[in-house]
């Protein structure tokens, strides 16, 4: 239990809140009040669903805020699960002149915005002409009504909005459109739609024109960027995906003779004596590298603060120490997650070389190289029981069952995946 959920249980016991939800179909709570307990600011911001305190997650709950000083709960739907991207990217050029700022090393989500915006991919997306940065940061949203599907009833709630706090990472207005971003540099499997919908509500009463709502994942060198429309303005819940593009801006293309070099020289490693790799999106592997080199985290941080709940906490930071990428230490007395030093150079490393050193770690351990030999031979896709049999020929550590086997052969093919579209960047 981390001290969120101690809290939340403390404040949902005081104020009888399951109780008060039963009968009402929410609760609105003061963040006087919350702050009683521990501070609001802490206690109610949840980006991803997977942050929700335990008590939230048990009762199926969330939480948002409705005025500066003013929370409700209830079994609200807030959460938008992010569409798969496609596996198209198209490549960019960084200006040579530009030196303040390096593409190689995006440690923020003004960082990522101002390079989509430098490189012409935020141009390119949005299909306006002459557009400019206008508004960003912290406002107030003004005064709001909406509509908002409660899950346990399948009731839809109206909700009043009065001057809650919004923020706006960027927004840059054409001839045509105003549009605004929400930007993660991490990719998440679900954002919280109120991070589009406020600020959407807010300017649409403030700008005749109309507005594009954009959210822009930045993560190992790749910038997705997701369109949506509200298709009932009044509704918090009719956000639909109109339009997914991927950009890269690389030193150089990855060819499929840059792989193929790799194959033909990797020397496989013995198997290491830990857990076989369960977390089949190699993307978030690299998503919790970029996190430790920026700073050592616990399980209980990683689970806090980005997008990985405790189980998914555990699968990844697995998957990272079984490629030498990542270490637990004890800093006093508490376990923490750090880069080894070869994980340091790797991600130190510019964007190409990052990508084909990862693929060597990948392939060094004899099952994914086995598979991207047998898929290379196929030109297609190898089976699941094809890619179960191959791991039954190497001694895969504490891997008994069929099952077992089937599960983990999952995180093998999407490996593998992840190396061939390399081609695409």
């Amino acid at each position: 239990m981390t001290k969120n959920d101690d809290a939340w249980v403390k404040l949902f016991e005081d104020h009888d809140i399951l109780n008060e939800i039963e009968e009402k179909g929410m609760y609105e709570i003061e963040s006087s009040e919350i702050n009683l307990i521990r501070e609001s600011r802490l206690m109610a911001k949840f980006d991803y669903k997977n942050q929700l305190p335990q008590i939230f997650k048990d009762n199926n709950l969330s939480i948002l805020p409705i005025s500066r000083g003013k929370y409700v709960i209830s079994s609200f739907d807030v959460y938008h699960n992010l569409e798969e991207k496609t596996k198209e990217i198209d490549n960019c050029v960084f200006p040579s002149y530009i030196e303040s700022i390096d593409f190689n090393n995006i440690k923020s989500e003004t960082q990522a915005i101002n390079c989509a915006y430098i490189t012409g991919i935020i141009s390119d997306f949005l299909e306006d002409k002459e557009i400019y940065p206008t508004v960003e940061g912290r406002m107030t949203s003004g005064q709001f009504d909406f509509k908002i599907l409660d899950t346990k009833s399948s009731q839809i709630f109206d909700l009043e909005i009065d001057n809650s706090q919004i923020e706006i990472d960027g927004a840059y207005e054409g001839l045509d459109f105003l549009s605004l971003f929400e930007a993660k540099i991490e990719y998440p499997e679900n954002f919280l739609v109120r991070q589009l919908y406020f600020p959407f509500r807010t300017l649409n009463d403030r700008v005749s024109k109309n507005i594009k709502n954009i959210f822009l994942v930045y993560s190992n060198g790749i910038y997705s960027l997701y369109e949506y429309v509200f298709e009932n303005k009044d509704c918090y819940n009719s956000l639909k995906l109109i339009k997914q593009k991927n950009y890269s801006i690389i030193d150089g293309d990855i060819e499929i003779e840059d792989i193929e070099k790799i194959v033909d020289s990797i020397e496989t490693i013995q198997e290491p004596k830990i857990p076989f790799p369960q977390a089949d999106v190699f993307e978030r592997v690299i998503n919790l590298c970029e996190m430790l080199k920026e700073n050592r985290l616990s399980a209980e941080q990683i689970t806090q603060e980005y997008s990985f709940d405790r189980r998914q906490s555990g699968y990844y930071t697995s998957a990272g120490v079984y490629l030498d990428l990542i270490e637990k230490i004890s800093d006093n007395g508490t376990i923490v997650y750090q880069l080894t030093q070869r994980g340091n150079r790797i991600f130190n490393l510019n964007l190409k070389e990052r990508q084909l050193d990862l693929v060597k770690c990948i392939l060094e351990h004899e099952v994914f190289l086995n598979i991207i030999k047998l898929w290379f031979r196929k030109a297609s896709p190898p089976s699941k029981n094809e890619i179960v049999e191959n791991m039954k020929k190497i001694d895969i550590y504490n891997i008994e069952s069929e099952s077992t086997y089937k599960r983990r052969s999952s995180t093998v093919k999407r490996w593998v995946e992840w190396i061939l579209q390399l081609r695409n960047i």
